[in-house]
């Protein structure tokens, strides 16, 4: 049991903060929850994320990254085109509100800081174009995300009831996005230092964070989510069915573009991942009314992982069958 905890312990964090907050009939954590929402807790603790997420990536790859331009245009086409048009074409399925704007929220998410590039380089793939992937993806969010939003709710779910501003959405994500994690890039060499004396590992405290902004976020949309939760089965199938069409996207396009081993892992895991962090903070302050949004965002997150952490085994042995 302890073995297990230890090597999922962010999946078990994210089901006891979930499931504490849902099952506690007093209310005392989720009230704790809606206090730090209250008083910018989320804003905060999204700057933290990518701060510490610049401080842990190894920019040093970058340069080398520049170099396979096809795969970095066919993951961000795949992250930023595709993407969006698949959760459309999801959307003409009868799904409550809640759950359309779920599903967007998603497709309009860069992708991941640092389980893609991990699983890239597990998997056999470039970790330096993976990397070059993830900070172009994340710093074009700031204008993508708040455009594709609106095309989206605008035109899949007319009765969410929400006008999003998308100017002031851009500046508050060039002040919780881009500005933290250039920040901690600028400091990283300091950090590193750090993170190496004290036996650190900087993405097992990004995990704490990020545990704690879904924290806040099921404790805001608390009884909503209790009212949902026989909505469950559905949110794994449009899951599985979104990450899965997003997989199959990448592989084709790659298939296409001629690339092969080493090269098409890069776009397999870069251009299907989505971040979390930042999918919370959109749905905690535009969507608070709709808990199961937020539902689809975590499940999401936990189940793509496991999805492609079995592809990553797949391809690892499919590697080690070509040797023999």
């Amino acid at each position: 049991m302890r073995s297990f905890v230890k090597k999922y312990w962010f999946l078990t964090g994210l089901i006891l903060a979930s499931g504490v907050t849902l099952a506690d009939g007093t209310g005392m954590v989720a009230q704790a929850g809606r206090w730090l929402q209250a008083h910018r807790g989320p804003d905060l603790v999204i700057f933290a994320i990518f701060f510490f997420s610049g401080t842990a990536l190894q920019t040093e790859q970058v340069r080398s990254g520049l170099s396979d331009f096809r795969v970095t245009a066919a993951a961000l086409a795949v992250i930023f085109l595709v993407s969006p048009l698949w959760a459309r074409v999801l959307a003409e399925l009868p799904l409550p509100p809640g759950l359309m704007i779920g599903l967007f929220l998603v497709a309009a998410m860069p992708s991941t800081l640092s389980s893609g590039v991990v699983m890239t380089g597990a998997a056999g793939g470039n970790m330096a174009s993976a990397l070059m992937i993830t900070l172009l993806a994340n710093f074009s969010a700031i204008f993508t995300v708040p455009v594709v939003l609106t095309l989206l709710v605008g035109d899949g779910a007319g009765t969410a009831g929400v006008l999003i501003d998308k100017q002031a959405l851009m500046m508050k994500m060039a002040m919780l996005v881009a500005l933290p994690l250039a920040l901690g890039i600028g400091v990283r060499p300091t950090f590193q230092d750090f993170y190496k004396r004290w036996g650190i590992q900087p993405n097992v405290v990004n995990g704490c964070f990020i545990l704690v902004i879904v924290w806040i976020a099921v404790s805001k949309s608390r009884p909503t989510i209790v009212g949902g939760l026989q909505l469950l089965p559905w949110v794994v199938a449009l899951v599985v069915g979104f990450h899965a069409g997003l997989l199959s996207a990448s592989a084709g396009l790659g298939r296409l573009l001629g690339l092969g081993r080493g090269r098409m892992e890069s776009l397999l895991f870069m251009g299907s991942q989505k971040t979390l962090p930042l999918s919370v903070l959109i749905q905690t302050a535009l969507f608070p009314q709709y808990g199961e949004a937020l539902v689809f965002c975590v499940c999401h997150h936990v189940i793509h992982l496991i999805m492609d952490g079995y592809l990553v085994g797949r391809l690892q042995s499919g590697r080690t069958d070509e040797k023999e």
